[in-house]
């Protein structure tokens, strides 16, 4: 086990990597997953254009800002808001079970120009972590943007406030069907969509010829926003199996995140940035 750093991103980390918290891991439990349409011959199924376009019109409230989302895969979740009119966001992760050697929990605060993040640092091998009585202190640390800017695990981007990625993940629909009121099932290529923020591109190459074909459902809102996706990761991926599951909901009913309190902050110290480096 490693417990040096997280590398790849927060959100990458949370749902595509859970050996990386922890030495024991969990993965999804399975379930029913989309299977693409194709024809006897072999030959590539034929787009459905009307459903393909309502999945591509799904993501446009996302950039508006101004909703609440969650992710999970792996044994961990992510939760969390973005209120672009007051330029806030916040977002709380939990990485590993409580079982494992190392699990940990994040709540992460961006209020621009500023941004804080909480850790709770459990199990055994969390005094292993460099540092750890440093930033297992209860209080959130103050970042230093220039520290942080562009970083997937600390920072976040009032031009691009999705953290999911949705609408690189639309994009890279290659095969999608309606299956009912509001609901889609298909096949995306995740080689076109390895920015998305709910993805961790190394795990993206290491699928190799296997990425450009991934299971996916979806489901709208009556007025058509996007509200969850479901991709299945193929037993070649690594964990094998894994379901990965976005959801919105609260479109234009998100709130200003609260600032932490000056008298629960402290300056962040080089071992949390090395963690996450």
């Amino acid at each position: 086990m490693t417990v040096r750093r997280l590398s790849a991103g927060l959100v990458a980390v949370a749902l595509f990597t859970p050996g990386v918290a922890a030495c024991t891991t969990t993965t999804g439990d399975g379930g029913p997953s989309a299977t693409p349409s194709a024809t006897a011959t072999g030959a590539a199924p034929e787009v459905d254009t009307e459903a393909k376009q309502a999945l591509l019109d799904s993501t446009r409230e996302i950039r508006n800002g101004n909703f609440r989302f969650s992710m999970s895969g792996a044994g961990s979740t992510a939760e969390g808001q973005v209120h672009q009119p007051s330029q806030t966001a916040e977002m709380r992760v939990r990485l590993g079970e409580s079982t494992d050697d190392l699990a940990i929990s994040l709540d992460v605060i961006h209020a621009k120009p500023d941004s804080w993040v909480k850790l709770d640092l459990q199990g055994q091998a969390a005094s292993g972590v460099p540092g750890a009585d440093r930033l297992n202190l209860g209080k959130y640390h103050h970042l230093d943007q220039s520290r942080i800017q562009g970083n997937r695990s600390l920072g976040f981007d009032f031009d691009k406030v999705d953290p999911a990625g949705s609408e690189a993940l639309t994009q890279a629909v290659t095969d999608v069907r309606r299956t009912g009121d509001g609901a889609y099932a298909g096949t995306l290529d995740l080689s076109k969509a390895a920015d998305a923020g709910s993805l961790d591109p190394s795990v993206v190459a290491a699928l190799g010829a296997e990425a450009k074909s991934v299971p996916f459902t979806a489901t709208t809102d009556a007025q058509g926003r996007l509200t969850e996706m479901v991709i299945r990761l193929p037993e070649g991926g690594r964990p094998a199996g894994q379901e990965i599951r976005v959801t919105y909901s609260d479109y234009g009913n998100a709130t200003e995140a609260t600032k932490p309190p000056a008298d629960q902050v402290v300056e962040a110290p080089p071992e949390l940035y090395n963690l996450f480096d």
